[in-house]
């Protein structure tokens, strides 16, 4: 079971928005980081590499739209400058700020995989008791984890392995865990 997210796996958050453009959904593909050079190229900072898009292409920064005038680096360690965004005082000027595609653009995953944002949202059971509804995704050293508001108020982190999770249907909005392996 793996998920695919900002920081990896980050879902929309207060301090994190995905936000919306155009009436899509727009998901966090990475962020500006620190300039790159005096061309306005900048790093791009927890890159998605698969949700990055190729030169030519559009990408939201900062919600808006701009377009990717270069892309060089690594997958791990993406260089990006944007049309119209000449110079190192231009590209420090976006820093910090989310890059983001819309979630239609997302690639397909495999059977087994999810988009964090496909997460964000969803009810969590355990058979019939309700157990609260993913709020986010938070990466951990050795996997990723489940953020649950639950309806009584706090929350609980469920990890992302098969002992936990016993299902997930997106489509439904339903995720099936095991609160007995969580010591519950």
């Amino acid at each position: 079971m793996q998920t695919h997210g900002p920081n990896p796996g980050e879902v929309a958050t207060e301090e994190h928005p995905a936000g919306f453009a155009g009436g899509h959904r727009l998901v966090e593909a990475g962020r500006v980081g620190r300039p790159h050079g005096l061309d306005g190229s900048f790093h791009v900072t927890r890159p998605i590499a698969r949700l990055l898009p190729a030169a030519g292409d559009e990408i939201h920064v900062g919600g808006r739209p701009e377009r990717i005038e270069r892309r060089a680096g690594t997958e791990d360690r993406p260089i990006l400058r944007l049309a119209g965004h000449a110079g190192r005082a231009a590209a420090e000027a976006l820093r910090g700020a989310p890059l983001s595609i819309p979630a239609g653009l997302a690639p397909p995953l495999e059977s087994g995989e999810y988009w964090a944002h496909e997460l964000e949202g969803c009810a969590v059971w355990d058979g019939e008791r309700r157990v609260g509804e993913v709020r986010r995704m938070l990466p951990l050293p050795s996997c990723e984890a489940l953020e649950v508001l639950r309806p009584t108020g706090g929350e609980l982190l469920i990890p992302m392995v098969r002992d936990a999770v016993r299902s997930v249907d997106v489509a439904a909005r339903r995720i099936e865990v095991d609160l007995a392996f969580l010591g519950e």
